[in-house]
């Protein structure tokens, strides 16, 4: 307890815990904030970059491994189909509740200790050796894999303006198919090499050696450095006192905050909902894909693989244009950029399913699909404001996995029953409803704080 001085009780200060933001600094001198902002920005861009695709390494890897493992441990479709959905249902879990907490900590902090407890669950599941332990460790992995977006998110949304992110954001979503892209590669060799254990030890350690890099490489926000808010280094905004840095907000008014700008704000819930649709036409593809191009169009298993990497190419150049578009020619209305790019994902589903262009179809979808993918997480920064954006895609992001249950089981039901028609018809169902639910939020634009 405190004790009372001239007659008054002083509140008691509480000790800063491990996750608990860094105070302001002392503001840098005027003539230091320019070079300091751009040497930041970039290495903070590079570093939660390279974060994240090391996440995607110790995530992407199962599916690489799956059948093999099946094979020795005898786990059927079922059960490995459990894997995966109860893998994805945590995961949406996770980055909500990983997100309402992300826009009060220390984001070095947060994903460091992600990527170091993922690397840690990915090592265990490659010790399991029953159904059940399998589907608890990869159900503890997708949790911690919840405590990489967050932490991002309370990154890019303060280093970089509204008229930024479309850009910003652009690059940094090309990280997961990077990540991917090396999860498959180094899976594949592992697994011809060392079996399919080797395929979550080898990542694993990768994992941890990251936890360390993060650590070093990321940082809070400007104030945290001494400097002024982003917008006033970008010239969007003028403030009294420029080179004040920001304050973080009490617990009462962070509350009211997150409450206004999220919880009671209905564009938040309707980009939910598109990010829903979004997600049903992206895994669709995804899960989906190589097995339609086999059974359907009579395609081998080296070239349906091919047209999936042929998809996420695609979907790398979509979202960098996207973010172009939004952030030079679109930067109040990237509702309308999503609407667009849907509309052109719905006629690549359509043209995958009733003509003969297959090739040309994955393409157009993937270039698509993308970029709505990302700019949601921009579009929920922008409303929700950078003080609350973890919290805002973390709900949009529990959305997006839901989405599982139509895009995997679903699917697959409707397939089994109705053929691929029917299951194409569904897609392209989504597709439409996310481009009517962005044209509902046309009018979106980002908020100052």
């Amino acid at each position: 307890m405190s004790q009372p001085v001239g007659g008054v009780t002083e509140p008691e200060v509480r000790k800063p815990g491990l996750l608990d933001p860094p105070p302001p600094a002392p503001p840098v001198p005027a003539e230091q904030v320019r070079p300091l902002f751009r040497y930041w920005r970039l290495r903070l861009l590079s570093s939660t970059f390279i974060g994240y695709a090391v996440y995607y390494i110790v995530r992407t890897n199962l599916p690489v491994a799956i059948k093999d493992m099946g094979r020795e441990l005898n786990i059927d479709k079922g059960g490995q189909g459990i894997i995966l959905t109860v893998h994805g249902l945590v995961y949406g879990v996770s980055k909500l509740f990983n997100g309402m907490i992300a826009d009060r900590t220390n984001p070095r902090i947060l994903m460091s200790i992600g990527i170091l407890c993922s690397g840690v669950a990915c090592f265990t599941f490659g010790l399991c050796h029953t159904l059940t332990a399998l589907v608890v460790v990869w159900a503890l992995n997708a949790w911690f894999q919840g405590m990489g977006f967050p932490p991002v998110a309370r990154i890019l949304s303060h280093w970089f303006s509204p008229g930024e992110r479309g850009v910003s954001w652009g690059i940094f979503n090309t990280s997961h198919m990077f990540g991917a892209a090396i999860a498959a590669g180094l899976s594949g060799w592992l697994l011809h090499h060392y079996g399919w254990r080797s395929v979550f030890f080898v990542p694993a350690g990768i994992a941890v050696l990251c936890c360390f890099f993060l650590l070093d490489r990321l940082r809070d926000t400007p104030a945290s450095l001494g400097l002024p808010p982003v917008e006033v280094y970008s010239g969007e905004t003028e403030l009294e006192h420029a080179g004040e840095p920001e304050r973080e907000l009490s617990s009462s008014e962070f509350k009211a905050f997150v409450y206004k700008h999220v919880w009671a704000n209905p564009t938040i819930w309707i980009l939910s909902l598109a990010n829903f649709n979004v997600y049903v036409v992206r895994y669709a593809f995804l899960n989906w894909g190589p097995t339609y191009l086999q059974e359907a169009r009579h395609f081998s298993k080296i070239a349906s693989g091919g047209m999936v990497g042929a998809f996420e190419a695609a979907g790398l150049v979509g979202s960098l244009a996207a973010g172009v578009l939004t952030d030079r020619f679109f930067p109040h209305r990237r509702s309308a950029v999503c609407v667009a790019y849907m509309l052109g994902a719905t006629l690549g589903c359509w043209l995958c399913a009733h003509t003969g262009y297959t090739k040309l179809s994955f393409i157009l979808a993937g270039f698509t699909v993308y970029g709505p993918q990302f700019l949601v997480g921009v579009l929920m920064a922008d409303i929700a404001t950078k003080r609350a954006a973890a919290t805002a895609i973390g709900l949009s992001g529990l959305f997006g996995y839901l989405s599982g249950l139509v895009s995997g089981w679903g699917i697959g039901a409707l397939t089994e029953r109705h053929g691929w028609d029917a299951a194409f018809d569904l897609v392209i169902a989504s597709s439409l409803l996310s481009a009517l639910l962005f044209a509902i939020c046309w009018r979106a634009r980002a908020r100052e704080a």
